[in-house]
């Protein structure tokens, strides 16, 4: 009986603690045998999906981004981004931090100071990748975001199924989820 009592307190202090997330929820799934060289040169933000009030106000205005993915001197990522914002070309660089296992990393945002956990769930690396992050935009502010990149502009349909099913399997809704159009400038070769 009293072991009975020691597992039934275990598994309610596993409850009250957080019990880890499994890798069917994808909070910190990443591509197995993940290959950080593979993963370099230059990728198109294709498609977008977040539970951030911000994106939902702003999605109607995003556009496909350039991203250039280079490995950063602390061996994590920088990640130069070229994208339109009022009609002028703007570059944004985030520094991806390697934490654990090859393929999951942070972000310390310099905007809010807050912290995210970025992971590379899945890619093939000649096509593309799906990326999830999660982090708080403030107390009690879950952020979540998937992002799709490509190795080309043109999205295949097979591929906007993926980042759908992807991003609905995150816990994110046919209204979180935006496939950005290509802007007239920022992008071309």
């Amino acid at each position: 009986m009293a072991a009975l009592r020691m597992l039934w307190m275990g598994l309610v202090l596993l409850g009250l603690l957080g019990f880890p997330q499994t890798p069917a929820q994808g909070h910190d799934t990443v591509q197995p045998n993940f290959q950080q060289d593979k993963f370099m040169g230059r990728w198109y933000s294709a498609g977008l999906a977040s539970n951030s009030s911000w994106f939902r106000e702003k999605k109607a205005v995003l556009y496909m981004c350039k991203t250039e993915v280079a490995p950063s001197t602390e061996g994590g990522l920088n990640l130069t981004s070229t994208f339109l914002r009022k009609n002028q070309c703007e570059t944004k660089i985030m520094v991806l931090q390697p934490v654990g296992v090859p393929g999951h990393y942070t972000y310390n945002s310099p905007h809010s100071g807050s912290v995210h956990s970025v992971s590379v769930v899945e890619t093939n690396y000649d096509e593309y990748a799906l990326l999830f992050s999660r982090g708080t935009k403030g107390p009690g502010q879950d952020f979540r975001m998937a992002t799709l990149y490509s190795r080309t502009q043109t999205l295949k349909d097979e591929l906007k199924e993926k980042f759908t099913t992807f991003s609905k399997a995150q816990g994110l809704t046919e209204e979180d989820i935006v496939f950005l159009p290509q802007p007239d400038k920022c992008i071309q070769e």
